[in-house]
């Protein structure tokens, strides 16, 4: 018999947000939080919120309606995912091909969001879902993984 040693550390989390601009800090402190619940770091904890933030941020502007937005955030071993769904089918500016967008007007208040994401993300994109969309970004895990010893 193996001893109980506590519940298993979870692999995914998923909440959903008020849409209100209230979320963007709620996402951020659940992404730092399940990102420290881990032995090792799964991704850069900095990053995830920053990206997180933004993904939260374009979902509260850019759609409507009180429905609340979905942010799940998956422990990969090669790092984290994080998507967040919202009720607008309709997918974000196209985020795996930036020439399309041209350059970031440098005196608009907005608009650098995807393109963070583009930047500091190992991947990115969206889908669509039962009830709208998913955008969602991956990072790389900040630990590299260990060799077998056969090839030290």
């Amino acid at each position: 018999m193996t001893p109980f040693s506590g519940p298993p550390t979870p692999t995914s989390w998923r909440i959903a947000l008020p849409h209100t601009v209230a979320a963007v800090p709620v996402a951020r402190a659940l992404v730092r939080t399940a990102l420290s619940e881990i032995d090792s770091p799964a991704a850069d904890a900095d990053t995830a919120e920053l990206l997180t933030a933004e993904l939260v941020a374009n979902a509260v502007e850019h759609t409507t309606g009180d429905t609340p937005i979905e942010l799940v955030v998956e422990l990969l071993d090669s790092g984290c995912q994080v998507e967040v769904h919202d009720t607008d089918p309709a997918p974000p500016t196209d985020l795996t091909n930036p020439e399309d967008d041209g350059p970031p007007d440098p005196w608009q208040e907005h608009g650098r969001g995807l393109l963070l994401i583009r930047t500091l993300s190992s991947s990115c994109g969206h889908r669509p879902t039962d009830s709208g969309k998913a955008v969602w970004f991956t990072l790389p895990s900040t630990v590299p993984p260990q060799r077998p010893a056969s090839e030290a």
